[in-house]
C-alpha cells in the first residue's frame, strides 16, 4: 500500500508496529532516529492507544517538545488518529471538546500538550501517567529536573525520542538524553534514517553529497557526534531575540522578506520579515505554515506585499522554490524578488567569484550582526529554537530546524548595511 501523509497508520514501520502495540504501559522507551524516520507519527498513535486501551478514568499523557508549535503537531496527529481510525466517537465534544492544549476521550483520559520551556517550570504541578518528549535531546538538564517528579505518585513512565545533539553539556557532563541511551530500563528503539522507505536513495545521496559525514551521521544515521558544533549560542541566541511584535506597520518603509520554501515530507514554509533601522535590522514578524503548492506560497507572498510593501523579496530559486520564483517574476512584484540561490556565490566588485557559497556568507553575515548588536529578533520560542538548531562542521552549515533561520538570513542579505563593511570569512564556533 501506498504511504499516505494523512493517513501513516495504514503504512506503519516494523519498528513503529513494536513500539506502539508490543511495549507495555509503564515501560520506558528511548527512541533514537533519524530525520523524518516517523517518531512523532508512532508517538502520536500511541497516545491514543494507551488512553483508550490501558488508562483509566483521570489518567493522562502529556506532550512535550521544545516549542509549542512541535508539541501542538504532535496533539493534531492524535486528534486525527482517533477520529479517522475511532470514528471519532471516543472523543469528548462540548466543553470538553478538543483544543490546541488537550484532546479528552468519553472514559475520562486525555491528552494534555505543552511548549517545555527551556527549565520547564511549566509542568509542576501535573500528575501523569505518560510522559512524551519530542526532540528530547534538545531538552535542558532543568527541563528534566522539573519533569520528572509529576511521574511519581502514579508510577507513570517516559518515552524520549529525538535526532542526537552531541554527549556532551560544553562543561563535559553527560546529556540527559545521551544517559538515557545506556540505560537498560528503557525499551531501546534505534532507526536509521537509511532504513525508512520514505527516503528516497537519490534523495540520501544528495544529502550525503551537501552534509559532511559527521552531520549526515548525525541527522540521517542517528549517530551522536561530538565533534559538530552550533554556530549561535544560548547567550547569543538570548542577547538577540528580544522583540515584540509591532502592533502596527511602520509608514516609512524599509521592510524586507526572506521565504524558505518547504520541501517535501513535512518540511513548512518560512515566511521572515526584517525592517532596516537607524541601528540596524530588527524583525518584525515570523510566519510558518505546511508545506503548500508553489501557488499558495505565492500567494501568501504577494498578501504579506501588500501590507507590507517590501523593499525587496528573497527566494532560494533552486530546486522546489524554482517554481515560486518563476511565478513572482510574473507578478506585480516581479521588480521585488531576488534569487538567493543557497549554493550560488556572490561575485564582487570586479567580478571575482567568493570561495564560499552564498548559504554560508549569509550565515557568516547573520551571527556577525548578531555578535555587534547590529540585528534584533523576536522573543518567540519558534526563532529562538530554529537558531539553536544550527550547527557548523567542516565548514558546511546545517541544521534540523532550519527553515526559519533560512529566512531570517535572506532578508537581511537584501537589507544589510553596506557600511558595516563586515569582511569575515571564517566560520566562528
Amino acid at each position: 500500500m501506498k504511504y499516505d501523509i494523512n493517513r501513516p497508520w495504514m503504512t506503519l514501520d516494523k519498528w513503529q508496529k513494536d513500539y506502539i502495540y508490543k511495549t507495555k504501559p509503564n515501560d520506558d522507551c528511548f527512541l533514537l532516529c533519524g530525520r523524518q524516520a516517523g517518531k512523532t507519527t508512532a508517538m502520536s498513535i500511541k497516545a491514543v492507544e494507551l488512553c483508550l486501551k490501558h488508562f483509566k478514568k483521570g489518567e493522562f499523557v502529556l506532550i512535550n517538545s521544545i516549542t509549542e508549535k512541535q508539541a501542538k503537531h504532535m496533539l493534531m496527529k492524535s486528534l486525527v488518529y482517533a477520529k479517522e481510525r475511532h470514528f471519532g466517537e471516543v472523543v469528548w465534544k462540548g466543553k470538553n471538546k478538543p483544543t490546541y492544549h488537550q484532546l479528552m476521550f468519553k472514559n475520562g483520559t486525555g491528552i494534555l500538550c505543552y511548549a517545555a520551556g527551556e527549565t520547564g517550570e511549566g509542568q509542576r504541578g501535573f500528575t501523569i501517567k505518560k510522559l512524551m518528549v519530542d526532540e528530547g535531546s534538545r531538552m535542558s538538564e532543568d527541563y528534566y529536573v522539573a519533569s520528572m517528579p509529576m511521574l511519581s505518585v502514579i508510577k507513570g513512565s517516559m518515552d524520549i525520542a529525538s535526532t542526537p545533539a552531541g554527549k556532551k553539556h560544553k562543561d563535559g557532563s553527560e546529556k540527559f538524553f545521551y544517559r538515557c541511551s545506556k540505560d537498560p530500563k528503557f525499551k531501546n528503539f534505534y532507526v536509521s534514517g537509511e532504513d525508512c522507505p520514505r527516503h528516497s536513495e537519490d534523495f540520501l545521496e544528495t544529502q550525503k553529497e551537501r552534509l559532511s559525514k559527521l552531520a549526515y551521521a548525525q541527522e540521517y544515521l542517528a549517530v551522536f557526534t561530538d565533534e559538530l558544533r552550533r554556530m549561535f549560542s544560548d547567550a547569543l541566541i538570548e542577547k538577540t531575540c528580544t522583540l515584540q511584535r509591532p502592533i502596527h506597520t511602520s509608514k516609512q518603509g524599509g521592510y524586507y522578506l526572506g521565504v524558505d520554501v518547504a520541501g517535501f515530507g513535512e518540511d513548512e514554509c518560512s515566511y521572515e520579515i526584517l525592517r532596516s533601522t537607524d541601528s540596524g535590522m530588527i524583525q518584525v514578524e515570523n510566519i510558518t505554515e505546511n508545506r503548500n503548492l508553489t501557488t499558495d506560497t505565492t500567494r501568501k507572498i504577494l498578501e504579506l506585499d501588500k501590507k507590507y510593501e517590501f523593499e525587496r523579496i528573497g527566494i532560494d530559486d533552486g530546486g522546489i522554490g524554482f517554481g515560486v520564483w518563476s511565478e513572482l517574476r510574473n507578478s506585480d512584484a516581479k521588480n521585488k524578488v531576488v534569487p538567493l540561490n543557497n549554493a550560488s556565490r556572490e561575485t564582487g566588485r570586479r567580478g571575482e567569484k567568493s570561495k564560499r557559497i552564498l548559504k554560508e556568507e549569509m550565515y557568516i553575515e547573520l551571527q556577525v550582526r548578531m555578535e555587534k548588536n547590529k540585528i534584533k529578533l523576536l522573543d518567540d520560542d519558534e526563532v529562538m529554537a530554529s537558531l539553536a538548531s544550527i550547527q557548523v562542521d567542516d565548514g558546511k552549515i546545517f541544521g534540523s530546524n532550519s527553515h526559519i533561520v533560512e529566512g531570517i538570513i535572506r532578508a537581511l542579505w537584501l537589507g544589510k548595511d553596506k557600511s558595516l563593511n563586515i569582511s569575515i570569512r571564517t566560520i566562528k564556533v
